[in-house]
């Protein structure tokens, strides 16, 4: 019997490995973010608003826990998942919080709360509008995260020029904006501003990973470098 418990004992704490390095808000925005592509830790620390040090050692208790892994390219150190895996426990741990945490609903309400941006669509909606030509649609990430996975026919046009590239937009048709998923506030941003310009504009609410997890097409560019 001692055997039993010792053996179910080592069996949960590697199960625990992964729980522990999740049991961080910003690595699981980190998390997040390479559910879009891989990243240097320059660019993980610029996205998520942190130092490059404590950037680092995130990804050391997520590389720990064989959740991502590095990959060295001359001087550049390039993080990634280590397998699609990592990125489904992230949308598991997201829709837990969904459905059984209300602060999920009261804090996204809060933040949404008087925007025309909360007007929303899904994928199903978006692929009928496409087929229509009814609708124009944005990718508002960095490029690089739109090279390594976008919507097929979406068009790249990061926020920080969007205001200025927006001229060569048709007014006749909806802007569909997009970016990583139903918590990243690009997209909201987007809208605000295509509305500001006299555009019709809605967001997408789903991203890349949804959209994998969906078995939808998810088209990626050449990356030769």
């Amino acid at each position: 019997m001692d055997f039993d418990r010792a053996f179910k004992d080592a069996i949960y704490e590697q199960i625990a490995r992964a729980g522990r390095a999740l049991a961080h808000p910003r690595r699981l925005e980190l998390l997040d973010l390479l559910c879009q592509g891989p990243m240097t830790v320059e660019s993980l620390a610029r996205k998520s608003a942190m130092s490059i040090g404590n950037t680092s050692q995130h990804l050391q208790h997520l590389k720990d826990a064989h959740l991502v892994r590095a990959q060295v390219r001359g001087t550049t150190r390039l993080y990634r998942l280590n397998d699609a895996a990592a990125c489904d426990l992230f949308r598991s741990l997201r829709s837990y919080a969904e459905q059984h945490y209300a602060d999920m609903h009261a804090i996204t309400q809060a933040f949404l709360h008087d925007r025309e941006a909360l007007e929303a669509i899904d994928a199903a909606t978006l692929s009928r509008r496409l087929q229509e030509d009814a609708v124009i649609l944005l990718d508002v990430r960095p490029p690089e995260e739109f090279a390594a996975g976008h919507w097929p026919g979406a068009i790249s046009m990061p926020l920080e020029d969007l205001s200025s590239h927006s001229v060569n937009l048709p007014h006749d048709r909806t802007i569909v904006a997009y970016c990583r998923g139903p918590y990243c506030v690009l997209a909201v941003h987007a809208v605000e501003i295509l509305r500001d310009q006299g555009f019709s504009a809605v967001r997408l609410t789903e991203g890349v990973a949804d959209w994998r997890a969906q078995g939808l097409a998810v088209e990626v560019e050449d990356q030769t470098s």
